[in-house]
């Protein structure tokens, strides 16, 4: 008898949308980042979600976006009595504490192998957040614990160095989307922006409708996704 053959292996979807974000050089090649790229638009859909939950649900303070919280320091300062002063350098310095670590542990190793093991902190960081917030803790030990995996995150990422795709910055990406032609790069620009877009406005309906601990939630199982798919990726035969 004939053996029948082998079914091709089945290669989901990251690896065609890399290539859309990243056109490979050669017809029928893989993008030349592996599946690095949609993982980065899902951290940068999670970063709008802890923002919002930081933000409507922590007394308008941002974990993500350092810029913000930077110029919510100077208001403070300056007498806003709806801002914290306290508040906003805690994520700060939290943030830099968590980019710090990560510096740390990639001198020796590369972030691309860094990537997975560092998302999954993160992980970690967020499901205690979750926990505190699910326990009614106050916001201060949530605030530090989301700062630091945003913290965490933004440093791999800036170690991957990917164009376009930072997860956190978006003037930047809008400025490019703006004044550059039609290409590759627009394109991730863009995808960049609808991402955080979308991000928060999850974050904002599920803070706003059920509570931040549902927004959490919600930013655990992402990560949780994107540690997944990122070590089977490593381990499969195009790390």
């Amino acid at each position: 008898m004939t053996p029948t053959p082998a079914p091709p292996p089945r290669r989901g979807i990251l690896r065609p949308l890399a290539a859309r974000l990243f056109p490979p050089e050669a017809a029928g090649a893989e993008s030349p980042h592996g599946v690095l790229p949609p993982l980065l638009i899902v951290l940068t859909f999670v970063s709008g979600v802890v923002d919002a939950v930081s933000y409507l649900g922590l007394g308008h303070v941002f974990v993500a976006n350092m810029t913000g919280n930077v110029v919510f320091l100077g208001f403070a300062i300056a007498g806003d009595r709806s801002l914290s002063a306290p508040d906003s350098l805690l994520a700060v310095g939290a943030f830099l504490a968590g980019a710090a670590a990560a510096g740390r542990l990639r001198r020796s190793t590369g972030a691309a192998r860094m990537f997975a093991p560092l998302v999954a902190v993160q992980t970690v960081l967020v499901g205690g957040a979750l926990a505190l917030t699910a326990l009614g803790a106050g916001p201060p030990g949530v605030i530090a614990l989301l700062a630091l995996g945003m913290g965490l995150q933004n440093a791999v990422v800036h170690r991957l160095a990917l164009p376009d795709l930072t997860t956190t910055v978006v003037t930047r990406a809008l400025t490019g989307l703006a004044a550059d032609p039609w290409g590759p790069g627009p394109l991730r620009r863009l995808v960049t922006v609808v991402a955080l877009l979308l991000g928060a406005l999850a974050g904002g309906l599920l803070t706003l409708r059920h509570g931040p601990a549902w927004a959490l939630a919600l930013a655990v199982a992402l990560l949780g996704c994107v540690t997944l798919s990122a070590s089977r990726a490593a381990a499969g035969p195009h790390p």
